[in-house]
């Protein structure tokens, strides 16, 4: 599979047919960039995922969705951005219902950065892998251009632009997996695991961009430290159902709340200690 990269001047021409993208209005910033109201998932076996799950997260926030596996938030996550849909419920991103009419505006604003970066990356350079989504929603020349040198400078990449992606490592492969959703200038980055399988300065660097960025995250993550570090709000999901929402440093510091939904620190870890520090380095 391949994509229009003319304006990018040390790539190869490749053609994929444009995606039409609809013009629409910029939303009031008094409304939300996420509204999830009374949203119940069944998959086809019968299944219940999701019961009932109402949230609204507002625009620039930074949010950890938390919880168990088999909780609900990888349903709950797919259904942002109208991979799935049918259920019970609502959802709005800006405003915007996500259903069919609004679908190709509603996934260009909420992107999402796999676990494996590896399921984003499949192109023979890094510049094309990011160049990919706006050149398949239309975008060529300069603009092209720019947009691509804009995503890879935002995540530190940009003189790995000619590179081939599986040269990389893996937190450089990761990094490059958000710079291909960031090129789609998203209002929603919703991150799956960002910080597994990274070492100790890859975590330090990602979060470092990720706290640089102008837009609203969501963060599904089991990795409760960098939920702390990153989002001065949570969310726990479990069974289904959001179980709680909150200030991070509140949640985790409650050993009842934790107990219940099955969710541990590290042994030796205080997030009131670490809260109170995160808040008076904000």
């Amino acid at each position: 599979m391949s994509v229009g990269m003319d304006a990018v001047s040390t790539a190869p021409s490749l053609e994929v047919p444009s995606l039409e993208v609809p013009s629409l209005e910029v939303p009031s910033l008094e409304v939300p960039s996420l509204e999830v109201s009374g949203l119940a998932f069944a998959y086809p076996d019968g299944h219940q995922a999701l019961f009932g799950v109402d949230m609204t997260i507002g625009r620039g926030e930074r949010v950890a969705l938390l919880g168990p596996n088999g909780a609900g938030k990888t349903t709950l996550v797919l259904h942002l951005n109208g991979i799935l849909t049918g259920g019970a419920g609502t959802v709005a991103v800006a405003g915007l219902p996500v259903g069919k009419k609004h679908m190709a505006e509603i996934r260009r604003r909420v992107g999402i950065v796999f676990q494996d970066p590896d399921d984003q990356l499949f192109m023979p350079t890094v510049r094309e892998d990011v160049a990919f989504g706006p050149a398949a929603a239309g975008m060529r020349g300069p603009e092209l251009e720019a947009r691509v040198q804009k995503a890879l400078s935002q995540v530190g990449m940009a003189e790995f632009a000619d590179r081939p992606p599986h040269h990389l490592s893996f937190g450089q492969r990761r990094r490059v997996a958000v710079a291909t959703v960031l090129a789609m200038e998203p209002e929603i980055l919703v991150l799956d695991e960002p910080s597994s399988n990274l070492d100790p300065a890859s975590r330090r660097e990602l979060a470092d961009i990720l706290r640089s960025l102008d837009v609203t995250v969501l963060m599904v993550t089991h990795d409760l430290p960098y939920a702390l570090e990153l989002c001065p709000r949570a969310l726990i999901l479990s069974e289904g159902v959001i179980a709680a929402d909150g200030p991070t440093g509140e949640l985790l510091g409650d050993d009842d709340l934790m107990g219940a939904h099955r969710l541990e620190l590290p042994f030796g870890f205080d997030p009131k200690s670490v809260a109170k520090s995160v808040t008076m380095g904000a």
